[in-house]
């Protein structure tokens, strides 16, 4: 009985563990859902919030709103206070040009028409004085060691060379040539205009060198007097080189004077557009100072021989038409049409090549002293050329073929008979040096406060430095730069020597990416890179003892007193 008894309470309470199990796991499941029910209800009204907004946020993108915003939107320039002030100084600096520039093609001009001058006028009076002292030294006697000064040497072989290339050019008939080239199509005359503006640099380039060469060969001591036979080639290529120039400049004006006479002006059209074509060929490009000088002093050189081309053109037209005035008038809109293009072309070429290339119009005011500077040691007593090879080398202007071509064309639209004519000769020759005169005290006195104003005094008295001794002194005190191991100093070479940093240097450094300086888009103007010497950028390592590629310096840059026409800036000759 007691066993019976034990195992049914046993199976009473197991039965009831089962119950209290079942329970907790119906209360369990009903709690799980209870809270399913409750999370889905939270999405639910999550996206109804989200849907709601949603719909006001478009309902706030508008037409209406998007138009009120952008007419009301504001900014302020102040937050880029520097960008702006330096747009507005290149507005500036363009609307000084005309002005800068005009006063600098003043002064060349004169200047130029100094050294013209002065071929026909002083040049053959110191012609005549230097034959006078040769004439007269065998009663006078050697007052030196030197016949005559090598000044009047120089002048001598000038006065030379003119009168043998008149008595050349009177060989040539310009009327020939004027129907010959008259002949030719547009086309051909607008390729063969061209081209003469190329030949002309090229012979203006080689032609005072060629001088040079003679006048030194003349005048260098000599210990042998077989060492003078030598001056007899070099004044044969320098006569050769005077006629062909000569030529070169009367196909010059042949040309013009054709597209003058054209009955439909297309000629002169194509040769003013040839002009504008300058402007495509130097604005895009990188300038410097230098370079901007050669170009001014080329704008001058070519500005004063077009008006005597034009002066030419005008005699020529004048015989033509038996020297009627009425004529002249004709020619006026014509003369004046091709002198404005001139103008407007300069103008607009110096604006916008300082405006690119960030250049003060105060560089003018520089320019004229330099060329001040010229005229003004060509009057010292330590002087060592003659004011117009100094022009000739600085502006590649040579006023010897351009003066004998003026002479052969003014004799022969002149015709000189009677005592009157020739007393009317004398009185004009007369003029002309006194115009002369008039010019170069003017021109000097200018030139004097110019240089003033520029502090260039001390210059006039320090020795012309010599053109091998200012390049080896240039790549001398050239630095270089020299690359160190982390445990050693560096060095800088100065003048072949190295010397140790003074400055101590950290042991370890760390080796990190080169710093960059920061740069705009909107502000970088794409230009042709200048070239630089081989030599520089140039980096030694000390450990090796060998050269290696490092960053790119730039070459010391010239001064301005050794900037001639023809000196190559940069990678050019501008």
């Amino acid at each position: 009985m007691a066993d019976s008894q034990s195992a049914g309470v046993g199976d009473e309470q197991e039965t009831e563990n089962e119950d209290k199990e079942s329970s907790r796991k119906a209360a369990g499941a009903a709690h799980g859902k209870e809270a399913a029910g409750s999370t889905e209800a939270l999405r639910f009204d999550g996206k109804r919030g989200g849907s709601k907004a949603k719909k006001r946020n478009l309902s706030d993108l508008s037409l209406v709103r998007f138009i009120g915003a952008e007419l009301t939107r504001g900014y302020f320039l102040e937050h880029n206070e520097a960008k702006y002030t330096e747009r507005r100084e290149r507005v500036y600096t363009c609307l000084r040009i005309p002005k800068e520039l005009e006063k600098l093609m003043t002064f060349g001009f004169f200047l130029c028409l100094d050294a013209f001058l002065y071929v026909f006028t002083l040049l053959p009076l110191r012609v005549l004085l230097a034959l006078l002292r040769l004439l007269t030294l065998p009663c006078c006697g050697l007052g030196g060691s030197r016949i005559l000064q090598p000044a009047q040497v120089c002048d001598v072989l000038k006065g030379f060379i003119m009168v043998l290339c008149y008595s050349m050019m009177s060989y040539v008939d310009y009327s020939m040539m004027y129907h010959l080239i008259r002949g030719q199509s547009v086309i051909k005359l607008y390729i063969i205009y061209n081209m003469l503006e190329v030949a002309d640099r090229l012979f203006s380039s080689f032609g005072q060198d060629i001088l040079d060469a003679l006048y030194w060969t003349a005048t260098e001591p000599k210990e042998k007097k077989r060492a003078h036979i030598g001056v007899i080639p070099h004044f044969l290529m320098a006569v050769l080189y005077v006629f062909l120039h000569a030529i070169l400049i009367m196909v010059q004006a042949t040309t013009l004077n054709v597209a003058f006479n054209s009955h439909n002006k297309s000629l002169l059209t194509i040769m003013m557009s040839n002009n504008f074509v300058e402007i495509k060929g130097s604005v895009f490009k990188k300038f410097e100072k230098n370079n901007l000088f050669q170009m001014s002093n080329s704008d001058i050189k070519e500005r004063f021989t077009n008006y005597i081309l034009l002066l030419i053109v005008c005699l020529r037209n004048m015989e033509q038409f038996s020297w009627n005035p009425d004529h002249l008038w004709v020619l006026c809109p014509d003369v004046v049409m091709v002198i404005a293009s001139e103008v407007a072309v300069d103008v607009v070429k110096h604006a916008f090549i300082t405006k690119f290339n960030d250049i003060s119009a105060d560089v003018y005011g520089e320019y004229r002293a330099s060329l001040a500077f010229d005229l003004v040691s060509s009057r010292q007593k330590n002087a060592y050329t003659d004011y117009s090879d100094s022009v000739s080398r600085r502006m590649g202007f040579i006023p010897l073929p351009l003066a004998l071509l003026l002479i052969r064309v003014v004799t022969s639209s002149v015709k000189i008979q009677g005592s009157l004519s020739l007393m009317c000769v004398m009185l004009f020759y007369l003029g002309m040096i006194t115009l002369k005169v008039l010019n170069s005290i003017v021109v000097l006195g200018t030139s004097c406060v110019f240089v003033k104003e520029a502090n260039m005094e001390e210059k006039l008295f320090s020795p012309p430095p010599s053109v091998a001794t200012s390049r080896v002194n240039s790549r001398a005190n050239r630095p270089k730069h020299t690359y160190t191991s982390p445990h050693q100093e560096p060095t800088v070479e100065t003048g072949g020597m190295p010397t140790a940093s003074v400055i101590p240097q950290p042991a370890d450094l760390p080796v990190g990416p080169a710093p960059t300086l920061p740069t705009s888009d909107s502000d970088t103007f794409l230009t042709t890179p200048d070239g630089d010497d081989e030599d520089d950028g140039k980096i030694i390592n000390t450990d090796t003892g060998l050269e290696e590629d490092g960053l790119k310096h730039r070459t010391p840059k010239k001064d301005l007193l050794e900037i001639d026409r023809f000196t190559i800036c940069g990678n050019r000759i501008d």
